[in-house]
């Protein structure tokens, strides 16, 4: 069935994932008048759209969902069989791997490089951990970072205390803080972990997607419109502004052109630049100072714990972490430029020689990242004369671990040690750095810098330089070595760009007909587009 698409908008948004739906969300809140779409490659996955996965309570039709968001190279298991990836590269349920290009010769690249494609974007799959940047990982030259990161926090739904209850929780942040936080400043010390988590009315834990981000102001706002199966496959430039978008509909395979007074680029670290650079737009450092965060793992069996009660009973299955595991954090700081996110388990994910079954919560799984020494030499570039699955220029990956990077992860080796030594007996014998990319935190490809000097992409409005109504979102905008989770960060950068189209539309007159007749049709056409 051939879809409605709007002639003009005032806002198109490229990627439903959690900054799109920033966008959207404030866009929503402080210009209800304005038209807003956003365009989404991949499908609907849930109702409300952009749901996280794991609260799916059905396992099939959780299955199915994160099938749905692996492009077109599916691999998760399904009723018509399993699809593994070839080259047996780890890639994990509800993404897809990038399939070629992403080492060069004599580097380490980023095997491990993966994406979703769904409405939703990796905020239907991610592990909703909020942690703030702190000291080298904050942006300097945004004077009201706190406020937007206060603002991100409320988007997302952010429980700073999440699980403060949990069997253990308190024996596990004891010992990590008595090892780490003699030499921290308070506010940098050992606490639980800030998580995007809530509970629902029936007293389940639900985690935040891009549907809580969305909220009722969006979905309930007759001016937005939400197209699936839609790739932007190019953004249109003239004299210097950006004035709208091609989009391929990939239910009928046509292309339509909707015109836009500004154009938002949220598609992640990858598809961003790719997208820019498909349009014409290619300042000097596109796709360049690509920072992924490398990063290592281990587990601990708590020692000298009696058996608690309430740890008896897990309703967690494989869906969600529960009430019985908590999540703690060790927060980067500069003279240990890592940071640690320590999870309980509900049973050890290796086997253990013993005959007695480990209490919920007595596992615990460490996990350090750590931030990258960057270089400009670490990027991506785009094939004028190659496509990849989408019909875009083909990327091929560039990155190296330096020698200051290797330092680093023997630095964090160590202290990944000194956690485990405090909290319990090892389960295995060496912490396990994770192939690269496996972070899934890829930054920097579309960096925000304070001036024009060739080194970033946006301005600190993360409008793109010398594009007029052209803006970029995602973790890719994050201009800093940053180790923490980096999705409050991204979605805190994408409030102040929001806020800026805001004002503008308040300042510019409307000078579309187009407009016009997009917001008295958008009701009717938000249901083909699914919403």
């Amino acid at each position: 069935m051939t879809r409605s698409f709007p002639n003009a908008v005032d806002v198109a948004i490229v990627g439903s994932g959690p900054t799109g739906a920033a966008y959207a969300r404030i866009l929503s809140e402080q210009a209800p008048q304005a038209a807003v779409a956003v365009f989404e490659s991949g499908p609907v996955l849930t109702d409300p759209p952009g749901m996280h996965v794991k609260n799916i309570a059905d396992p099939v039709a959780r299955v199915a969902a994160q099938r749905s968001s692996e492009g077109l190279r599916p691999h998760t298991q399904s009723p018509e069989g399993h699809y593994p990836d070839p080259s047996r590269r780890v890639v994990r349920p509800g993404t897809h791997l990038l399939p070629d290009g992403y080492r060069q010769p004599g580097e380490d690249g980023l095997p491990a490089l993966a994406m979703s494609t769904n409405v939703g974007g990796m905020g239907a799959h991610w592990t909703a951990a909020c942690p703030r940047p702190g000291g080298a990982e904050r942006i300097a030259f945004l004077p009201d970072l706190d406020e937007l990161l206060d603002e991100a926090e409320r988007l997302l739904g952010v429980d700073r205390h999440p699980f403060d209850d949990a069997p253990y929780a308190d024996v596990v942040r004891a010992r990590l803080g008595t090892e780490f936080d003699p030499s921290r400043p308070e506010e940098r010390r050992v606490r639980p972990m800030p998580l995007a988590v809530r509970r629902r009315a029936d007293g389940a834990l639900a985690w935040s997607g891009s549907d809580v981000v969305f909220g009722d102001t969006t979905r309930n706002n007759p001016n937005f419109l939400l197209f699936a199966d839609a790739q932007v496959r190019r953004v249109l430039v003239e004299d210097g502004r950006a004035v709208g978008v091609i989009v391929r509909d990939r239910i009928d395979g046509g292309e339509r052109e909707v015109r836009a007074r500004f154009v938002v680029v949220a598609a992640d670290a990858l598809r961003t630049p790719q997208l820019l650079y498909a349009s014409g737009v290619r300042p000097p450092a596109l796709g360049r100072y690509l920072n992924d965060q490398p990063q290592m793992i281990f587990a601990v069996r708590l020692r000298d714990v009696s058996r608690q009660p309430e740890a008896e009973h897990s309703p967690r299955g494989d869906t969600a972490i529960a009430e019985e595991s908590g999540v703690s954090w060790v927060p980067y700081i500069d003279e240990e430029p890592f940071h640690g996110q320590v999870m309980q388990l509900d049973a050890s994910p290796i086997p253990l020689l013993d005959e007695d079954e480990p209490a919920p919560g007595t596992i615990v799984g460490l996990g350090w990242f750590c931030g990258k020494d960057l270089q400009e030499s670490d990027r991506i570039e785009f094939d004028d004369s190659a496509t990849d699955d989408y019909g875009m220029p083909k990327p091929r990956i560039h990155y190296t671990l330096t020698p200051r990077d290797h330092e680093t992860l023997g630095r964090a080796r160590a202290a990944i040690l000194r956690a485990a030594r405090a909290l319990g007996d090892f389960i295995g014998d060496e912490p396990m750095v994770l192939s690269p990319g496996a972070s899934l935190h890829y930054q920097g490809t579309t960096r925000m810098g304070p001036v024009d000097d060739d080194t970033s992409v946006c301005a600190p409005n993360s409008e793109v330089w010398g594009v007029s109504g052209l803006y970029v979102a995602g973790n890719n905008v994050i201009p800093t070595p940053i180790a923490c989770n980096p999705t409050l960060t991204s979605v805190a950068l994408a409030v102040g760009g929001a806020r800026d189209i805001a004002a503008r539309l308040a300042a510019e007159p409307e000078d579309t007909k187009d407009t016009k007749d997009t917001k008295d049709t958008a009701a009717s056409t938000a249901t083909i587009g699914g919403w």
